[in-house]
């Protein structure tokens, strides 16, 4: 397996197209609708938001991924038609835009939008749009930037990513772009992920494989604790690589699995770095807990902390903070036997043994701590358990971002 370029355009028979039309009014040089086509019929599954108050395109979307199929994405940014008036009406209206220029059933669209909550989706301007948008479709790396680009919000880096691999002795291509910078929180969070592969395999076994791929990436990142009302990822498979279609786990599901959770686990890692104000990605990785399910809570309630985020961002070694966070994550252990270490490309250091507080170089744990990328590296001493998730340090730029984020 190897990475590659073209994000969601890197497989056969897919193209994308960005534009603006005008959702966003405030940013005219601003993409704000982006589709996704394939040239044929696909297997497709999504996953949504936990979140008890789904917006009106998530409502639309499991009526039409019912059947398991879909031929198409589009997905607008600067409003998230949540808890707005003709939510479910205008979501449908933006699917029949799209199959009306694509020519499919408006029941193969999945639709997708994300932006301000409550407030009312000009649809017009989308539907206006897609005559324009449609004919801007490309399979190529500039296509899927454009794509990439019209689904963003606050996100300041585009998220983008393409993997190639073999499966049942064909050559295997998947991409896929995303968007998230705040709402981030286990259980997915103000994300759109939207993945394209040319591999041929069943409604069934890719549903399969995207649950299991979700809760080892999106479901382990955290930039503010935040579930929002309209996460989604949604993969197509159109099967144009030509290899036997997977109906069942084995050595290709496992190798397409292996593709699928590489993608995301990239693409998750860059949701978490460009957390909304973030300066740091933090990654906890907790070994020798009592499960990986425990590993997993611990590794979370750490990256979730607020006080552990504002330490990252002052480049302060107070771990203290770091155990205070596994405290109340509801796992039980002995807190006599964790260690605790701070790493980066600056080095490393371990600041707690055995529960107990170390000296350590001060001057050393600061420039560890001032690094992009900083690590905390949690030894549990209880098990064979391990988990890794994703977070970011918190700053005065996220209070900035959301103090006047509607207005």
């Amino acid at each position: 397996m190897k990475f590659i370029e073209g994000g969601v355009c890197a497989a056969q028979g897919f193209q994308a197209a960005g534009i603006h039309v005008g959702v966003k009014t405030h940013a005219a040089w601003k993409k704000d609708l982006a589709l996704i086509v394939s040239d044929v019929d696909c297997a497709a599954a999504a996953v949504f938001t936990k979140n008890v108050v789904k917006a009106a395109p998530i409502h639309v979307d499991m009526a039409h991924l019912a059947d398991g199929k879909a031929r198409a994405i589009i997905a607008n940014s600067g409003n998230a038609n949540a808890c707005a008036p003709q939510g479910e009406e205008n979501a449908e209206k933006m699917c029949a835009a799209a199959a009306r220029a694509i020519g499919c059933r408006a029941e193969d669209v999945v639709v997708s939008s994300t932006g301000v909550i409550g407030q009312t989706l000009k649809v017009q301007v989308i539907e206006d749009g897609v005559p324009e948008l449609y004919a801007a479709l490309a399979h190529s790396n500039e296509a899927s930037d454009a794509a990439a680009h019209a689904i963003m919000t606050t996100d300041l880096v585009k998220k983008e990513v393409a993997v190639e691999t073999t499966v049942g002795g064909k050559t295997v291509r998947m991409g896929g772009i995303a968007k998230g910078s705040g709402m981030i929180h286990p259980n997915m969070g103000t994300m759109l992920c939207f993945l394209t592969t040319d591999c041929a395999i069943s409604p069934e076994m890719i549903k399969t494989a995207l649950l299991e791929t979700v809760n080892v990436s999106f479901n382990r990142i955290s930039v503010d604790g935040d579930t929002s009302t309209n996460d989604t990822c949604c993969v197509l498979a159109n099967g144009l690589a030509g290899n036997a279609p997977i109906t069942a786990k084995g050595a290709e599901y496992d190798a397409f699995l292996l593709a699928l959770q590489t993608l995301c686990k990239t693409l998750a890692q860059k949701m978490a770095s460009d957390g909304e104000g973030a300066k740091h990605l933090i990654t906890c990785t907790v070994s020798g807990a009592a499960s990986e399910q425990s590993a997993e809570t611990i590794a979370k309630s750490v990256i979730s902390s607020t006080l552990t985020k504002a330490a990252v961002f002052g480049a302060d070694a107070n771990w203290g903070r770091v155990l205070c966070a596994m405290g109340y994550s509801g796992e039980q252990f002995d807190p006599d036997r964790v260690d605790v270490s701070f790493a980066s490309a600056a080095g490393s250091i371990q600041v707690c043994a055995r529960g107990r507080g170390l000296s350590f170089d001060e001057d050393l744990a600061k420039k560890i701590l001032t690094e992009h990328d900083v690590e905390i590296l949690i030894a549990m001493g209880e098990g064979g358990g391990r988990c890794t998730c994703w977070g970011c340090d918190i700053t005065y730029d996220y209070i900035k971002i959301n103090g006047d984020y509607r207005t």
